[in-house]
């Protein structure tokens, strides 16, 4: 078996740099092969980085040629981006637009790198969809989303154990929940031969596994298993695959960079959490009296909410950490690649 080359990594605070300036809510972020990043942003839209760090925020406005088409009216959608839009996760279609999970509107959608934007789906077996927190596309051009919750508010969710979140697929055979019962599902990501699907229990707080079943009647998910620890020392948000097969993931809040190995090891990578905020928020919540203050008071400096890690960069070795409350993207540079993203390849 060949050694990890992850094994005793840990980031030398002293080598990070920032890229990107006045974000507002960078929790996703894209990265393409020529330096390009896109990060969502809470102003309603993404911003655009360059490789020489020029940027441009692109807002969301409602696409006219889909009002007239017979969807929803250019009122109600411009009225829709500019009072309640609240970019999450991103992933690229095949094509290139932006499909965006709204965690504002509770609504998939797809904007093209102008900022028209159209609903892709507001409701699922004729309700809504709900606090629509991931999107995913693989191999086959299949997108998977994650719900986190149909509470409402979502945040008495987010603070407690709360297990109503689903992933649902949509494929050539529509959009359909394909497994539930997870608690505040977050991000989720394909192994490299897209056999199993990770997915971040939030409040679990762990990682669960499911295995990918293909048939006549479109995608399954099945053997559900807890992958590494059941309780990771922090609220798990999002996660990426290196080169190796491990399995990088941040801890909001807490505020820690970590990885789990192959083998469900846990590594922590980076530490910038307060000590006594984190354990004051780790006790609060196993006793499920956590408040928002206690959340609040939970955080780091680099990336304070760290909530996303994205691999870039020519070699894909470059790191970058999306955050809930930061301005900027800090980076660093890994021993080893990443796992290609989809378009990528």
């Amino acid at each position: 078996m060949h050694s990890n080359p992850l094994s005793g990594f840990t980031v030398d605070r002293a080598q990070i740099r920032t890229i990107g300036h006045d974000l507002q809510r960078p929790e996703c972020i894209l990265a393409e092969p020529d330096g390009t990043l896109w990060s969502a942003d809470a102003r309603g839209g993404v911003v655009r980085i360059a490789a020489d760090g020029s940027q441009r925020f692109i807002g969301q406005r409602a696409d006219a040629r889909f009002a007239q088409a017979g969807g929803a009216s250019s009122a109600a959608l411009e009225h829709k981006y500019t009072t309640g839009t609240l970019p999450n996760g991103l992933a690229f279609a095949a094509h290139g637009d932006i499909l965006i999970a709204n965690f504002g509107t509770d609504c998939l959608e797809l904007m093209d790198r102008d900022g028209h934007t159209r609903v892709l789906h507001e409701r699922i077996d004729g309700q809504p969809i709900g606090k629509v927190n991931f999107v995913l596309r693989d191999r086959k051009d299949r997108i998977w989303i994650t719900v986190s919750t149909r509470v409402n508010p979502w945040t008495q969710a987010a603070s407690s154990r709360v297990c109503d979140g689903y992933i649902a697929v949509l494929d050539a055979h529509g959009l359909r929940v394909v497994a539930d019962g997870f608690h505040f599902t977050n991000e989720i990501r394909l192994d490299a031969r897209e056999e199993w699907l990770y997915i971040v229990e939030t409040t679990g707080p762990h990682i669960t596994r499911m295995r990918l079943a293909e048939s006549a009647q479109g995608v399954a998910l099945t053997e559900r298993e807890v992958f590494g620890p059941t309780h990771l020392g922090g609220f798990p948000d999002g996660i990426a695959f290196d080169s190796h097969g491990n399995l990088w993931c941040t801890l909001v809040m807490v505020d820690q960079l970590i990885a789990l190995t192959p083998q469900g090891d846990k590594q922590v990578l980076l530490d910038d959490g307060n000590s006594a905020a984190t354990q004051r928020l780790l006790d609060h919540f196993a006793l499920g009296c956590l408040t928002a203050e206690d959340m609040l008071q939970a955080r780091g400096t680099l990336a304070p909410w760290m909530a996303s890690v994205t691999f870039g960069g020519p070699d894909l070795r470059t790191v970058y950490l999306g955050s809930l409350m930061g301005s900027t993207i800090p980076y660093f540079r890994a021993p080893l690649a990443g796992l290609p993203m989809v378009h990528w390849t």
